[in-house]
């Protein structure tokens, strides 16, 4: 039985006249202070749940022992990115590190950044006031990549966000780091013996991070995983170093599994209805398990899905033109 609408969860009217109103809580994957803590939203402590085939985490494990990277593909919402998370807080790995990958990305960038013209006003500004000079490590901050490489006891979590969105060589550009784990920082390598150890900015913090002579040396290769969403293919010399995962679209009982888990078995009652449609729109591409999510949330919160259009947009295909 489905749940009444509730006429107070318009919060827009659209009629113009402005009113102050208490925002209801968010769903579990839009906390977003919560998901940095580490904390369940309404749940104690621990993340969002993730759920996994025994098989597909034994691939993930495989990865882990042999230190490859992980490339994992599959359809929109399929839990691609949030698989790195999943292991970064079973393993007790800090804080994901992520790397968005765009038509523009390159591996430098995501090595480090260095601001030459950031450095030059800032030095030109403190000899003005007979100062000392800033440290060039004041103005290197390490990219993600070179972030995760920066040694330490315990590996990082490194997310390598779309990687077929990059540029065609991108993949290749990775291969050298990917198997010497090590990167050089010409701006600190040139420095005199006297300025050889530098420290320069972290990328997820305002940590500082020790350099000598230029070069980052990784102790404990990161944990890498890679999503792909199949745009196109990877060359064989980067496929061959990497542990493949391919997460298949969830299967009917993998989705009521989900929605139990993020938002309770109750959620699952008089649903039937949201579940066939999801299920009769979905095809290749076209849907992803997060927009069921998002269909559940609002019936159990007493929304009106039957309404002309809202279902047909909680439930929009992914594909084509908009």
């Amino acid at each position: 039985m489905n749940p009444e609408p509730t006429a107070d969860w318009r919060l827009f009217q659209g009629d113009g006249t402005q009113r102050r109103v208490t925002l209801p809580p968010a769903p579990p994957w839009r906390r977003f202070g919560s998901r940095r803590t580490g904390e369940a939203p309404g749940a104690g402590p621990g993340p969002l749940p993730y759920l996994i085939a025994p098989e597909h985490a034994d691939v993930v494990n495989a990865a882990l022992h042999l230190r490859r990277p992980l490339l994992v593909t599959g359809p929109a919402g399929t839990g691609k990115s949030s698989l790195a998370r999943a292991v970064a807080h079973e393993l007790d790995l800090g804080e994901v590190l992520r790397w968005p990958v765009n038509s523009r990305a390159s591996v430098q960038d995501a090595l480090y950044r260095y601001d030459a013209i950031g450095r030059l006003r800032e030095t030109t500004l403190s000899r003005d006031r007979g100062e000392a000079e800033p440290s060039i490590g004041s103005f290197v901050r390490l990219g993600a990549l070179g972030t995760a490489l920066v040694p330490g006891p315990r590996p990082r979590v490194l997310l390598v966000d779309e990687l077929d969105k990059g540029d065609v060589d991108l993949p290749n550009d990775l291969l050298t780091v990917f198997e010497e784990g090590v990167f050089e920082i010409p701006e600190l390598a040139r420095l005199p013996e006297a300025q050889s150890v530098v420290e320069v900015l972290a990328a997820d913090s305002h940590d500082l991070v020790t350099v000598e002579r230029g070069k980052v040396l990784c102790t404990e290769f990161p944990v890498v995983v890679i999503t792909s969403n199949g745009e196109r293919d990877f060359p064989p010399a980067f496929l061959r170093r990497c542990v493949r995962l391919d997460l298949p679209t969830p299967d009917e009982r993998r989705l009521r599994a989900i929605v139990a888990a993020h938002l309770g078995d109750d959620a699952l009652i008089g649903v039937e209805d949201i579940l066939r449609a999801f299920l009769q729109r979905r095809g290749p591409g076209e849907l992803a398990t997060d927009q069921l999510l998002n269909a559940v949330f609002l019936r159990a919160g007493g929304v009106d899905l039957d309404a002309e259009g809202l279902l047909d947009a909680v439930l929009h295909q992914l594909g084509g033109t908009v």
